[in-house]
């Protein structure tokens, strides 16, 4: 794939938190490919999981808006430069009517909802307003992804953290929809919005990333001294131990509730419990978790430089 570029070791770097030479080494012993580089430093115990694996970094904020009728909900993600703008209030009224226009829209991407056209003013499309802003705003301005869920078998709730660092939305298929069932859904979202679930439960893990997951733990595994000449069913049972840990960290209806009493009730146990209180049946059905500048690099600021230029210039 070419030679190996300081760029490259550095995206590997801040991808794992491994160091520079084993950075360096991973992509040589990888011929520059960076998943297979990542899938090495694991392999070696020398970079965390997957949680190290996005730098949350940009500015802006995340909206969730849901429907009167709790019907449909939108979360969307709008980026800033800067933390000042994030915080501005023309920016944060501009993000609010993209969600609303998000939570109408057909578009089922961004490239189809960016062309359409602007509720407020329908002689500008949403990707021409956005240029409106950045004019008024003064700093590049980016609507960086939304998403829909719909749960017409019950409802959908919404949860934002730290004013839009963090916004959630979780669909609950329910029979009963009253003030105790609305508290355990937002119980949920608020345990989505803290311990970063991938999956709501181990059904929907790919197949593929199971047995890549096996392979990378094998791997470490057999590189610890300890478990060094063990048999390969001690390995095995080894493997899957930690591939168990693993989904019971990844899969939201197997996580321990963040707010159990004994510290060992899952999410799946407290939604039971309380669809048994209140004789109704819920289903999680599914989430969105949308984080702030999550995967994003974050541009590197010095204002004192920047005021020093300005006045030189």
């Amino acid at each position: 794939m070419g030679a190996i570029t300081a760029a490259m070791v550095k995206e590997l770097r801040e991808l794992t938190g491994a160091g520079m030479m084993d950075s360096k080494k991973a992509l040589a012993a990888v011929e520059g490919d960076m998943e297979k580089a990542i899938e090495f430093l694991r392999e070696k115990g020398l970079a965390g999981a997957q949680k190290k694996a996005s730098r949350i970094a940009a500015e802006g904020m995340v909206a969730v808006l849901v429907s009167e009728d709790g019907k449909k909900g939108v979360a969307v993600e709008v980026n800033a430069e800067t933390d000042f703008v994030a915080k501005n209030e023309k920016f944060r009224t501009y993000v609010g009517e993209v969600a609303q226009q998000a939570l109408n829209t057909d578009a089922t991407d961004l490239e189809g909802f960016l062309a359409e056209p602007w509720t407020a003013d329908p002689s500008l499309t949403v990707k021409e307003e956005l240029s409106s802003m950045i004019s008024v705003i003064g700093e590049k301005l980016d609507i960086r992804r939304f998403r829909q869920l719909k749960e017409e078998n019950g409802f959908v709730e919404s949860y934002v953290h730290a004013g839009g660092k963090i916004g959630v939305l979780l669909a609950v298929e329910t029979d009963v929809v009253n003030d105790a069932v609305k508290e355990m859904a937002k119980n949920v979202a608020m345990q989505v919005a803290a311990l970063k679930p991938l999956y709501t439960s181990d059904a929907e893990v790919d197949a593929d990333y199971l047995e890549k997951e096996r392979e990378i733990l094998a791997a470490q595994i057999k590189n610890d001294p300890k478990m060094a000449n063990k048999p390969e069913k001690v390995i095995e049972g080894a493997v899957q131990g930690r591939l168990q840990k693993e989904l019971k960290e990844i899969c939201l209806l197997d996580q321990v509730y963040v707010k159990a009493e004994d510290g060992k009730q899952n999410v799946a146990s407290y939604v039971a419990s309380v669809a048994k209180a209140n004789q109704a049946h819920i289903t999680i059905k599914t989430f969105v978790r949308y984080e702030t500048g999550e995967g994003l690099e974050h541009k590197s600021e010095n204002f004192a430089e920047e005021v020093a230029k300005q006045m030189q210039g």
